[in-house]
């Protein structure tokens, strides 16, 4: 297991290197013996919804797996951003689970899901205005008073933006971690991503958030269009995410890392070693550091 380094402050521990947690892996996992987990991988992340009106088997192994390894919970539906009510069905569901799993931390996206109480499964912008900043704001304290722990955030790969927003996303992000007093995640791949679709440095947006907020980097593939790149989660990082990756680790400090993988998922044993590379980068950013 990846031992804690000497890191910037945060509220939350440093876990190391994890993967999401996919049926498809369930097997190999479940199948060592109980005193020997897998050494390569360190936590898994688990997606809320899917456990949270399951029973059952798909309960029954993620006991197992919780039982071996450290876990968050990483939700899509939460829809902090959208003006529609909180959905406190959903957020008694989400504590159940949390007091279930005993997670090391609670994460969601910063956007809207739907409106009118129909969920569109995506993850939609914010403008980044000074009137949507203290919306998300209430919204993320009724969040975290509900569920009796902080929340992390995290930033979503976009494809349009608003023309009367006030301030940069990161300058949002950093504002609303301050004043909400949350986390944040930071997936390295949405920079990438969102950086090529509207032309900002993903350096800048790395350098403006609060190092001691953060507790969780994404990595992930992508559908690169040539006009435009979609955020896909059906490939390995690409070389530049690699890049962006230990310059985020170089300038923050060693940060909890995973690799998501959501459709094209390959052996259990292939994702093992780009998670290995993550180690590897991020090894090589701290000793540039230092």
């Amino acid at each position: 297991m990846t031992q804690q380094p000497t890191q910037p402050e945060r509220s939350r521990p440093y876990l190391g290197f994890g993967l999401g947690l996919r049926p498809q892996h369930y097997a190999d996992l479940l199948e060592r013996p109980d005193d020997a987990p897998d050494p390569r991988v360190d936590w898994f992340e688990i997606i809320s919804e899917n456990y949270m009106s399951a029973g059952g088997r798909p309960l029954i192994n993620l006991d197992r797996v919780r039982e071996r390894y450290p876990m968050v919970m990483h939700g899509v539906s939460l829809s902090i951003g959208s003006v529609d009510p909180l959905d406190r069905d959903y957020l008694d569901s989400l504590k159940a689970l949390a007091e279930r799993v005993d997670p090391a931390w609670i994460s969601d996206h910063l956007c809207w899901t739907g409106v009118d109480g129909v969920n569109l499964h995506d993850l939609l912008p914010l403008p980044y205005t000074e009137e949507a900043l203290a919306h998300v704001v209430d919204r993320i304290g009724q969040v975290q008073d509900h569920l009796g722990r902080r929340i992390a955030l995290e930033n979503a790969s976009t494809y349009v933006t608003f023309t009367h927003s006030e301030m940069s996303e990161w300058d949002f992000l950093a504002e609303m971690a301050k004043r909400a007093d949350c986390d944040l995640l930071l997936d390295v791949n949405n920079i990438f991503v969102s950086g090529f679709n509207h032309g900002f440095d993903p350096i800048d947006f790395i350098e403006g958030l609060p190092a001691e907020r953060i507790v969780q980097i994404h990595l992930a593939g992508h559908e690169h269009n040539e006009t435009h790149i979609v955020d896909t989660h059906d490939a390995p990082v690409i070389e530049a995410v690699w890049s962006l990756y230990g310059e985020a680790i170089s300038r923050l400090g060693p940060i909890t890392t995973m690799i998501e993988r959501d459709a094209d998922i390959p052996p259990l044993a292939d994702m093992e070693t780009e998670l290995d590379r993550a180690r590897t980068i991020a090894a090589k950013a701290l000793e540039r550091a230092a």
